[in-house]
């Protein structure tokens, strides 16, 4: 199906697709626990796209995920962005899931006992949970994670900014899952899946095309 997307799109952007896709991870995620400040839950996804990360969780307890659309610069797009907010407290069941899949479940936070970012083992995937603009992590979040790290600081300021503190700590993981010998790229058949889903959202009336697609394929291949 891949293939006959890629007739509707131009030889540029399916060599982008090509591209993009290789430096795509799901070794490193990331878990946004009740951020409810456009500009940043925006600049965040900017962040994800940027440094490789295709999954972003979102746990919606009392703040609805709304990012500024001015600000992610159309990000938003080339993620997978999963919303948990069916519980009256979700983050026990993000993090079961994140589990579930083989994460590590680490939590961000300023406290002097925590490890550094860098100094975080990388011996299997890692979902790094971030917490809200003015208190950070649930007690809850905190109680259910594996381990704790902390990004450096040597100022005054008891924290960074929640879209800062992504972007140092994705910084400082994809470069070294990069460097070092983890199984950090996605499958072929995850690789076929995400361009699929790209393809679909750069073709003009992508559901209309799937379904043509697939009913075409019905035709050459009939059931009995």
């Amino acid at each position: 199906m891949l293939n006959k997307f890629y007739e509707h799109i131009s030889e540029n952007k399916q060599n982008l697709f090509e591209n993009i896709v290789l430096d795509r991870t799901r070794y490193v995620t990331i878990a946004l626990e009740n951020i409810f400040q456009p500009h940043n839950a925006a600049a965040v996804l900017r962040s994800c796209d940027c440094f490789g990360i295709q999954d972003v969780h979102i746990i919606e307890n009392e703040n609805k995920y709304q990012p500024n659309k001015d600000i992610d610069m159309g990000s938003s797009k080339w993620l997978n962005i999963n919303k948990y907010n069916q519980l009256e407290n979700n983050t026990v069941a993000t993090i079961n899931h994140l589990k579930s899949r083989g994460y590590k479940i680490v939590a961000t936070t300023p406290h002097e006992n925590d490890c550094l970012i860098d100094e975080l083992p990388l011996d299997q995937p890692v979902a790094l949970l971030f917490g809200t603009e003015l208190t950070g992590l649930s007690d809850i979040a905190i109680e259910h994670s594996d381990a704790a790290v902390k990004l450096p600081m040597y100022g005054f300021t008891e924290s960074y900014n929640i879209s800062v503190s992504v972007a140092l700590a994705l910084y400082a993981l994809t470069d070294r899952i990069r460097k070092e010998k983890v199984n950090w790229q996605l499958s072929q058949d995850e690789q076929t899946a995400i361009k699929l889903q790209w393809a679909k959202k750069v073709v003009k009336h992508g559901d209309k095309v799937e379904r043509i697609i697939n009913e075409s394929y019905a035709n050459d291949f009939p059931t009995e």
